[in-house]
């Protein structure tokens, strides 16, 4: 039988290893294509992809059974679950892959992109620049259809350039950033605030006006410390909490 091929992943040593493993496997579970297999590979095979041990492996498979993406069956294997519902609890420990996987497994509907001057907001992120490409971006929960975030993406429009829309309906733009465009990703910063609804957000996401929502701003800059791309995400309040876990070593 075909087992679900996961991404690769180049792991921080300076940060769990189970962890890591477990979000890579997460994005991938979550971004993958419908026609793609429900059972993934032995844990033996999935420590070998990921270079490390069994335990390790082990620990990382329980995080996605606990939240629920994954079923393990004695003699049978582990399965992705089908019918897994998304906009689960997301947990950021410093893993560009833990941003991949926030952004992955719901449709994608791609409302406009093109050139914008910089916004007033946005300007202290890209004082070199007059105007960003922006990417506008709807998504939802394939199973119900319900909104549940609207993205802008704010990019340098040298990056921009490279960038095949197409691939923002399939990838998250962290995705495309750094495997498609190859950009250099030194580290991504995150602020999550809790806002109340204007018109515009409340029409995109159907709430009601004024409801609360969690408004998402992730930085993301190259290893000079130049700043590459600015998302701003709002997400529905009623289904979406963030967990940051800080490591003390």
């Amino acid at each position: 039988m075909t087992s679900f091929a996961p991404d690769s992943i180049v792991l921080n040593r300076k940060l769990p290893l189970w962890y890591q493993v477990s979000q890579s496997l997460r994005a991938s579970i979550l971004g993958r294509s419908p026609e793609e297999p429900l059972r993934l590979p032995t844990e033996e095979r999935l420590a070998e992809h990921y270079g490390v041990s069994v335990l390790t492996m082990r620990q990382a498979l329980k995080e996605l059974e606990d939240e629920g993406l994954i079923s393990r069956h004695r003699r049978r294997g582990t399965f992705i679950e089908p019918g897994v519902r998304r906009g689960a609890p997301v947990r950021l420990l410093g893993s560009v892959d833990a941003i991949v996987a926030q952004q992955s497994g719901m449709t994608t509907e791609l409302l406009e992109h093109g050139r914008v001057p910089v916004p007033a907001a946005l300007a202290e992120y890209f004082p070199d620049l007059a105007e960003v490409a922006a990417y506008h971006r709807l998504r939802s929960d394939e199973k119900t259809g319900e909104p549940t975030n609207h993205a802008v993406n704010h990019i340098r429009p040298d990056l921009a350039e490279r960038i095949d829309p197409g691939d923002l309906v399939r990838w998250p733009m962290t995705k495309v950033l750094r495997d498609v465009v190859k950009a250099d990703i030194g580290r991504i910063t995150d602020t999550v605030q809790a806002r109340l609804a204007d018109p515009e957000t409340a029409r995109l996401l159907d709430v009601p006006l004024l409801s609360p929502i969690l408004h998402y701003t992730g930085v993301t800059y190259d290893s000079a410390g130049r700043v590459l791309d600015v998302a701003v995400i709002h997400y529905r309040g009623d289904r979406f909490s963030f967990t940051v876990t800080l490591d003390a070593t």
